[in-house]
């Protein structure tokens, strides 16, 4: 086995693309010690799910050596269930993916393991199938796990977990001392347990390695870029100078024609050492939420919510009102149905509560399966505008979300998750929503835009109904009311 402190993974002049014009990695260098926890941090869609890939093997470098510690094992948790797994039970489900000869003691692991997740599971001959999505996004997390990986890959796995959730997986991988590297924009979570940042420029295609927690890294990234355009700055100023001055001697007198040549050869060493410009990642442009006059005072009573005790779906009353203006965060845990009165909300079922009628619904789903698929960009966003909104305002609108002209043209099916966060986002410029419920909207979102959602949806004037796991995130938004249902 490697020694602590031991490189087991090196990168070395990696490249990689799907299109030799657009590549997404070029000469990156880096190496992930045995042990450490590492955050990949960089925009949506600069390449952070590539490295994941390029680590399991799933994809190949185009150039450049990758090098892995043969007797390292790697285990990576998937966000969706292998179609092949769905009709196994969970115990053959664990023993699929258990890496020990031995299953003696397999039924103890899994309990280990579905507590890290906090998922309760009392009959381990229940199919996969049966379980509901976020309960099955637990049961992959926890496949993950059971493996005990030398090397542990986690693809955003705080998305589909409550703060219980996210606490117990907190807690496992404090504890846990073999090596992870995750991709995460949840900050407290990566600040609690991460100890240093591979962060991957997404204009540079290339990776720096840095020392810290999320946090930190952010500070010494901002820090750099500050130092960077101060020394250019400096710089250009003297070679500006430099130049005037030559000008200046060789239109004086010939003698002094030597010197200026030397002043023109020091301007030009100055504008060579300046350092290229470091562009920082794209960042949504602030926007505010339009809205629709003449509404009522009291908007939405709920009047009870589904969840499940011992395994059973069992209706819990309760009595919330929302009233005009009001925020509304909802903090419950995932086995309070969330999801399903949000969407009970929407589809107007009284037996859950009661909407005012001819109120216009802004709703953020996690899926976005309120999106056509089949339609392209500009068809979808065309359908949210009103009729009088001009194609080019359409597209100028568009571009605050960094929405342009070939991703306009693209199919929502064949839109990234990041992709469909901004299409859904920008719709909303055009709704003009009475009420908006937003269902972890923070799940496929880069740290810098976190702020710019969080100020829109903090001086948004009507109704919101927020449900968010992220406390950084709500911590900017007004909330008026808070209902927890432990």
């Amino acid at each position: 086995m490697a020694k602590n402190n031991e490189t087991i993974i090196n990168f070395k002049n990696v490249d990689f693309y799907y299109d030799v014009k657009k590549p997404i990695l070029e000469e990156v260098n880096f190496n992930v010690r045995k042990g450490s926890k590492i955050t990949i941090m960089g925009q949506n869609g600069a390449g952070k799910s590539t490295i994941f890939k390029l680590m399991n093997k799933t994809l190949k470098p185009m150039a450049g050596k990758i090098s892995i510690d043969e007797k390292m094992s790697i285990a990576t948790w998937y966000q969706v269930v292998k179609p092949e797994d769905k009709d196994l039970s969970v115990s053959e489900y664990f023993k699929k993916y258990f890496t020990d000869d031995s299953v003696f003691n397999i039924d103890r692991d899994i309990e280990k393991v579905l507590n890290a997740v906090n998922l309760k599971v009392s009959n381990y001959d229940k199919k996969i199938s049966a379980f509901s999505w976020w309960q099955q996004a637990r049961l992959l997390l926890a496949a993950a796990l059971i493996q005990n990986p030398d090397i542990l890959l986690l693809d955003e796995p705080t998305n589909n977990l409550d703060e219980d959730g996210i606490w117990h997986l907190t807690e496992f991988l404090q504890n846990y001392k073999n090596t992870v590297i995750v991709i995460s924009h949840d900050a407290e979570f990566l600040n609690s347990f991460t100890d240093g940042v591979l962060y991957l420029d997404v204009h540079t295609q290339k990776v720096e390695q840095f020392v810290g927690d999320y946090h930190d890294v952010v500070e010494q990234i901002e820090r750099k870029i500050e130092k960077e355009n101060m020394l250019n700055a400096r710089l250009r100023k003297e070679a500006i100078a430099k130049k005037e001055q030559a000008n200046a001697f060789a239109n004086k007198w010939w003698k002094l024609r030597a010197v200026a040549k030397k002043m023109r050869e020091d301007a030009a060493e100055m504008e060579e050492n300046m350092v290229d410009n470091r562009k920082t990642d794209k960042t949504i442009k602030d926007f505010t939420i339009p809205m629709q006059e003449n509404v009522w005072w009291v908007l939405l009573n709920i009047h009870s919510v589904h969840i499940i005790q011992n395994e059973e779906v069992i209706e819990k009353e309760i009595d919330v009102k929302i009233r005009k203006n009001d925020h509304l965060q909802l903090s419950w845990p995932n086995w309070i149905w969330k999801s399903t009165l949000l969407e009970r909300i929407v589809n107007g079922d009284e037996t859950w509560a009661t909407l005012w009628d001819d109120v216009k619904i802004w709703y953020y789903r996690q899926d976005f399966s309120n999106l056509d698929f089949n339609q392209t960009v500009i068809e979808c966003l065309k359908d949210a505008a009103w009729n009088e909104m001009l194609e080019q305002d359409l597209r100028s609108k568009a571009a605050w979300f960094l929405i342009n002209g070939d991703v306009m043209k693209t199919t929502i099916w064949n839109l990234s998750e990041w992709q469909k966060w901004l299409v859904a986002f920008c719709r909303l410029m055009f709704l003009k929503p009475w009420l908006l419920i937003l269902d972890e909207p923070t799940n496929h979102i880069n740290f810098r835009h976190l702020p710019v959602i969080a100020k829109a949806l903090d001086e948004y004037k009507w109704w919101m109904i927020l449900v968010s796991h992220v406390n950084e995130f709500v911590r900017q938004i007004r909330i008026d009311q808070y209902l927890d249902l432990p």
